[in-house]
């Protein structure tokens, strides 16, 4: 009991003269109350004629009838007991400390949560709203900053700066041109996998996970699952099948796992398919986007193109497949203003978590492909895929592509990246190799979470009608775009 709580004067009068009238020797004291306690308290106590302490000071104290006489006197003070007195003079001092040190925020009013509430909700400016959103999120901050600046400028630096100096280093530390190739020239573990890693991919990342942080910290993203229910109620799915889906524009292996938290096997197993099939993972959506944004015509071919194909696909398998929708409900958070630091704290372990995934499979990557050029392997492959290559009207160096995206998505895209970059991959051919690329089987940790997630056999599946529905839908663009001469 602190000794700052001040009581009224009367009180304190009393609790200081029964101070004085308690026996000095503490064996009184002790033998009154255990465990021992001020004398202050004791004096309190008495006042309030505590019955345990109470008896036993009448029983031990030689000066009990002063005391008692004391209590008397202070009580005849006051008109209500002793006891009230002091525990209202203890709930006041309570309040006041409860008030210093309580923090009011100021609540929304709720007409303006609910206003912004149906802004994101209602189809008439929530769509538009998604569509704004989308443009400044993905095409301009992903694509045209990420891709289109950051990674491109990185690239440079690499092939321009740091990759002829690591060639140089290497021929002077390895005398064998075998060990030189791992490490370093073309396609090197540093001057490939590296360089991939750090100068295409992380800057789109970055991005990309930076707007997906912003949105899922306001309290966006259950919204636009109640935005587009009705939409996904065409395609037999419910709204809750937008939060793998979006999931899988950071990565395809994180969304064919939150496709668990979906009721209906059915509705898992379509949304698996519409994964694997038409969502780009972050870093190629990045890539792509950044690539086509520099001619309108080619980006709006590819999304048109993936748009209908999302919307047929589900459709048919919403048809083909029994099962009845399941219901939908989920908890709307309320909308708020992110935090930076929160949003630059999950930013970066994302970051952190992704590149962890990507640098040991990019490195291995490279490591592959030293070996297949020592065994004559990557030279076979590629010019098997060659005739595939040319009935997509793309050049015989788009099959080294092919072959990286059947190692990883992100690797694929890169090397599309890539092949942009240095001239070779150009306007009808670019939009063909990008709309191929998307629909292309998912990657290596994709279909390990596929197995997890929906078992062998629906995983050979789906694999094996997404690859060749990808080189078909490209072939078909291809002829298409020929057809009607357009060449963006």
């Amino acid at each position: 009991m602190s000794t700052n709580l001040r009581y009224p004067t009367a009180i304190e009068e009393g609790i200081t003269k029964i101070e004085c009238l308690l026996s000095s020797d503490k064996n009184v004291i002790k033998a009154a109350i255990q465990p021992l306690i001020s004398r202050r308290c004791l004096a309190l106590l008495l006042l309030q004629k505590d019955p345990l302490l109470w008896e036993k000071v009448r029983e031990e104290e030689p000066s009990f009838e002063d005391i008692e006489t004391a209590v008397n006197s202070v009580q005849s003070q006051f008109s209500d007991p002793l006891i009230l007195v002091i525990a209202k003079t203890r709930h006041q001092a309570a309040r006041k400390l409860e008030e210093s040190a309580i923090v009011k925020i100021k609540k929304k009013s709720t007409e303006s949560e609910e206003f912004f509430h149906q802004l994101t909700v209602n189809p008439i400016t929530g769509f538009p709203l998604l569509f704004l959103i989308h443009y400044l999120g993905i095409y301009q901050l992903v694509g045209s900053f990420g891709s289109g600046i950051l990674a491109k400028n990185l690239d440079s630096l690499f092939l321009e700066k740091i990759n002829p100096f690591i060639n140089f280093v290497t021929a002077q530390l390895l005398p064998w041109t075998v060990l030189q190739d791992l490490v370093a020239n073309d396609y090197g573990i540093l001057t490939l996998g590296i360089r991939y890693s750090i100068s295409i991919i992380l800057p789109i990342v970055t991005t990309f996970f930076l707007m997906f942080t912003l949105l899922e910290d306001s309290g966006y993203l259950p919204r636009i699952s109640l935005l587009v229910d009705h939409l996904f109620k065409l395609i037999g799915l419910s709204g809750r099948s937008i939060i793998p889906l979006i999931l899988g524009l950071g990565c395809g292996s994180v969304g064919t796992l939150v496709t668990r938290t979906i009721e209906s096997k059915r509705e898992r197993f379509i949304v698996s398919l519409l994964l694997a099939l038409v969502i780009p993972c972050s870093a190629q959506l990045g890539v792509i986007v950044g690539l086509l944004s520099q001619d309108t015509t080619a980006l709006v071919i590819w999304g048109g193109v993936i748009t209908v194909i999302f919307a047929i696909v589900g459709v048919l398998m919403s048809k083909a497949l029994p099962g009845s929708l399941s219901y939908f409900y989920m908890e709307i958070p309320p909308l708020r203003l992110p935090h930076p630091r929160s949003i630059l704290t999950k930013t970066y372990s994302r970051v952190r978590w992704y590149l962890s995934e990507v640098i040991p499979l990019f490195i291995f990557g490279s490591v592959l492909i030293w070996i297949g050029k020592l065994t004559g392997l990557l030279t076979i492959l590629t010019q098997a895929l060659e005739p595939f290559m040319i009935s997509l009207g793309l050049p015989p160096e788009a099959s080294l592509v092919f072959l990286y995206g059947f190692f990883r998505r992100d690797y694929g895209a890169a090397g599309m990246f890539d092949l942009h970059h240095s001239g070779i991959l150009m306007g009808r051919q670019l939009v063909v190799a990008a709309v191929t690329l998307t629909l292309f089987i998912p990657c290596f940790s994709q279909v390990k979470f596929m197995v997890k997630e929906q078992g062998i056999k629906k995983t050979i599946m789906i694999s094996s009608f997404v690859t060749f529905f990808a080189f078909f839908m490209g072939y078909l663009l291809n002829q298409f775009l020929l057809i009607l001469e357009v060449n963006p």
